[in-house]
């Protein structure tokens, strides 16, 4: 299999924010996976809409893959320090809708890439750590692909 880095590099945007409800689950586990992916120069951070609480799952199925979001805690859109990107993709209906707001007068390109919330998932604790597996893998594939950074479509 070739290595995905070289297509990264060519594609992936220089500043990327990711946002969901909560950036309790959704938005930090894209974060740390695209800090592993893409290039060393590449800004990437997250925000929610609102605060949450870290999430004891994302840093277990993390785990799984050699991957921590060390101390990092949730933080809210408002309580950004930077708020200049060349993209926001959003993971959550609410989120796409407030990144929309947020940068209704700027270039900004705003991508939705849905997401299913883990936490609609009950039943046994391997049921709902599944459930995050899957988000954690879908953000993996995402990223990894080098496509998607942009509103065009994918191309093959």
């Amino acid at each position: 299999m070739a290595d995905p880095a070289p297509a990264l590099e060519k594609t992936a945007p220089g500043a990327i924010l990711f946002v969901c409800g909560m950036n309790s689950i959704r938005s930090p586990m894209a974060e740390v996976i695209a800090r592993s992916m893409l290039p060393a120069g590449t800004y990437i951070t997250s925000a929610g809409v609102r605060p949450g609480e870290r999430d004891p799952f994302v840093d277990k199925v993390l785990d799984e893959i050699g991957l921590d979001l060390g101390e990092r805690q949730p933080q809210a859109l408002d309580e950004l320090a930077d708020d200049y990107f060349d993209v926001i993709v959003t993971l959550a209906p609410e989120a796409h809708h407030r990144a929309l707001e947020r940068t209704g007068s700027t270039a900004v390109e705003v991508i939705y890439w849905p997401t299913p919330d883990p936490t609609v998932v009950t039943g046994t604790r391997d049921r709902i750590l599944d459930a995050y597996r899957e988000v954690r893998d879908m953000l993996r594939q995402r990223i990894g692909s080098g496509k998607g950074w942009s509103r065009e479509p994918l191309g093959p």
